[in-house]
């Protein structure tokens, strides 16, 4: 897929090299959902990443001087603003290694460092903080998620996640932190902005 360096709607401290225009997420699939080729998720900056990494830049004591795990990382959008707001070190793990490719190269383009591999967060070592944005979008991945990050908190982790009201997420686990109306492509979400929440989970032992 052709992408181009643009600022983060939200964000525009930081760039990223994403679809232009009005690319949809399938353009490059010709059309169709694949399982043997995951769409490009990591050619757009979805609204919890925004919301997350707006967060992470307006709170920079979140995340400064601490290890922070970016989970289902796409783009890398909110692994950067963890490295540009002080993280001591930088994690970013997605499942379709396109995406750790991707993260690699918009980390080099913001002049920041993120160690970006392809894992699932289950195979993540321990973090400070965690951040999962947009992980809520099916039941299935919504139960894994919740289990794997409750795990996390129950370990000490700080868990941030941005979700912009997709249908799976388990309000009752978090507390929200702060709300914003995010820019987003209309040709992923029919919309042009989406009102965007950080939350962080509850502390349950």
């Amino acid at each position: 897929m052709h992408t181009a360096l643009l600022p983060v709607p939200l964000a525009p401290e930081i760039s990223l090299h994403l679809a232009e225009g009005g690319t949809g997420l399938f353009d490059a699939t010709g059309g169709e959902f694949r399982s043997d080729t995951p769409p490009p998720f990591w050619a757009f900056v979805w609204a919890g990443g925004q919301a997350l990494a707006r967060y992470v830049l307006d709170h920079p004591e979140t995340v400064a001087g601490k290890h922070v795990l970016d989970v289902a990382s796409g783009s890398g959008v909110a692994a950067i603003a963890a490295a540009r707001a002080g993280a001591a070190s930088v994690e970013a793990v997605d499942l379709d290694p396109a995406a750790a490719r991707a993260t690699g190269r918009n980390a080099a383009a913001n002049g920041v460092t993120v160690r970006a591999r392809a894992a699932d967060l289950t195979e993540a070592g321990p973090a400070d903080v965690i951040l999962a944005g947009d992980v809520f979008y099916t039941r299935s991945v919504a139960d894994h998620m919740t289990a794997a990050l409750r795990r996390a908190a129950a370990s000490g982790s700080s868990i941030l996640v941005g979700d912009p009201g997709r249908g799976y997420f388990p309000e009752r686990l978090f507390v929200r932190r702060a709300e914003y109306t995010v820019p987003v492509p209309a040709a992923l979400e029919d919309a042009e902005t989406l009102v965007t929440a950080v939350w962080e989970m509850r502390v349950t032992r």
